[in-house]
Parts: C-alpha cells; structure tokens; sequence
C-alpha cells in the first residue's frame, strides 16, 4: 500500500517511500517540486489500482484508477497510459 507521486517533468511516477530512501523526499513532507502527488486513495495497492499517466500542455499528470473497470478503459482509450509496476522507482541518487 503506498501514495503515488509523479514527476511532473519526466512522467517518472515513484512511491513516497521510495523517494525517502532516494533521498529525495524528507520523512516529515511532501517531495519537493517537480514531484506532485497522484490523487487516490492513501492505501493504494497495485494489486487492485493501476497508476496511470498523461502528458498535458507540457506536464505530466497521474491518476489512480481501479484496474478492469470502465473507468480504467475509458482513461487508456482517452491516451492515458499505464505505468508498468517495474517502472514505479524513484531517480538514480
């Protein structure tokens, strides 16, 4: 269960716990800019939530959707795209 952030530059989407072992993200506040985070709930799983991502007049945005819903295939047919689990990784130190 994790909250999501995404990168509002890059796209790259990583969990609050990996930003803070990153170095990234203090224990006690949100990441820095340009880290945003995904609104959803606070205990997303990624077994029943995919992250998805989208660019829009230049930055990136994220949302959380229930996986195999309408809403899901709506979004992937409106050009969202789905970030694979793999991908969900804080930055390089």
């Amino acid at each position: 269960m994790a909250v999501f952030f995404i990168d509002t530059a890059t796209g790259q989407v990583a969990t609050k716990r990996q930003l803070i072992e990153a170095g990234v993200a203090p224990t006690d506040a949100p990441p820095p800019r340009p880290w945003l985070r995904i609104q959803g709930t606070s205990d997303a799983s990624t077994m029943w939530y995919a992250v998805m991502r989208r660019r829009e007049k230049g930055v990136h945005i994220g949302t959380l959707v229930l996986r195999h819903s309408a809403h899901h295939t709506l979004l992937l047919e409106r050009g969202w795209q789905e970030v694979p689990i793999s991908e969900i990784v804080a930055p390089a130190a």
